[in-house]
């Protein structure tokens, strides 16, 4: 195998670890000899929850982010294809890489966040994200093409208010309940979904409630009302599918680099999955953005050890390794 076909093989592997709306992984790899291509599989798409495949493009914008900073980490350069209308059987996107050289210290600690970063849905420390910290999340979110907005205090209120609504029209969709009985709970051997040992124990004490799966968990919920978190809106200018994807990638960007600074982020998609809250997180920017995810962010408490990374497929499952493709 080539140098570069070793590296995009790698760079597929470091995607699996990617964050994905209940952990579905909804996405699937070619390497072939000169490019590395993603595809959406639709069989692992949460059709009650997520109609319109929004949450799914996000979820793979993500894992092309994280395939990124794998090239990045060992130098490489690269471009990405991104087409601007999705057609069946196409691929979401489409990584080149071009010349290698030394990697930069940022691209190897990127990488390093990559590996340990977690989905954390226990209560926060007491102590604020410093403004600081904020303005760097801010700005490494826009590096990557999206934008952050912090939510003021009234603002946090109305975000409780929109979780609550997203959450009592879901309930009621006996379909969304099977959905979320299939992809939450259990030991999940099957490499997919959220396990037991994910998921709190009991319902944390929280301003913005989280989403209710339905089922109680096992890991300890922790002390505290999350008052001090600070809630945002990542949002971005465009409706298509291209921009939710790069509303992934943009995800993955902001969460390496809240886990650099040790801050906890815990995505709330509820709201962005029912047209009628969708409306009122667009409100709270003031009309003149689309929201993607709402977003808490909390210093992590450091009485609490590192909850377990969720189960994986295996790479044989979402990487296809090409024949060479002859001249």
């Amino acid at each position: 195998m080539s140098e570069v076909k070793q590296a995009l093989v790698q760079a597929a592997d470091a995607a699996r670890f990617a964050p994905s709306i209940h952990n579905t992984q909804p996405w699937r790899w070619v390497v072939r000899a000169d490019r590395l291509e993603l595809f959406a599989v639709a069989e692992r798409q949460l059709r009650a929850h997520d109609p319109d495949a929004r949450m799914l493009l996000v979820s793979c914008g993500a894992a092309l982010h994280h395939a990124q900073v794998a090239l990045d980490a060992e130098g490489w350069s690269h471009t990405v294809d991104r087409p601007a209308s999705l057609t069946p059987d196409a691929p979401l996107a489409v990584l080149t890489p071009g010349e290698q050289r030394p990697a930069e210290a940022s691209a190897t600690r990127h990488l390093q966040m990559l590996q340990v970063r977690r989905t954390d849905r226990r209560t926060v420390s007491e102590e604020e994200v410093p403004e600081s910290v904020l303005d760097e999340l801010v700005k490494a979110t826009e590096q990557a093409g999206a934008g952050l907005h912090v939510l003021g205090r009234d603002q946090v209120l109305d975000l409780a208010v929109a979780v609550e609504r997203a959450q009592a029209a879901e309930a009621a969709d006996d379909r969304a309940a099977a959905e979320l009985a299939t992809w939450v709970g259990g030991e999940r051997p099957e490499g997919t979904g959220i396990p037991s040992s994910a998921l709190p124990a009991e319902v944390p004490l929280t301003t913005v409630a989280e989403r209710d799966f339905q089922t109680a968990g096992t890991v300890a919920a922790g002390e505290g009302h999350d008052r001090s978190a600070t809630y945002a809106v990542l949002y971005g200018t465009g409706d298509a599918e291209a921009d939710w994807l790069r509303a992934g990638e943009s995800l993955s960007r902001l969460w390496l680099a809240a886990t650099e600074h040790a801050v906890s982020l815990l995505p709330f998609s509820g709201p962005v999955e029912i047209p009628f809250t969708r409306e009122a997180l667009r409100r709270m920017l003031g009309g003149t953005g689309v929201p993607y995810l709402a977003i808490r962010l909390g210093l992590q408490d450091p009485a609490h050890a590192a909850p377990p990374h969720t189960p994986r497929l295996p790479a044989t499952q979402v990487i296809e390794i090409a024949d060479e493709e002859k001249p």
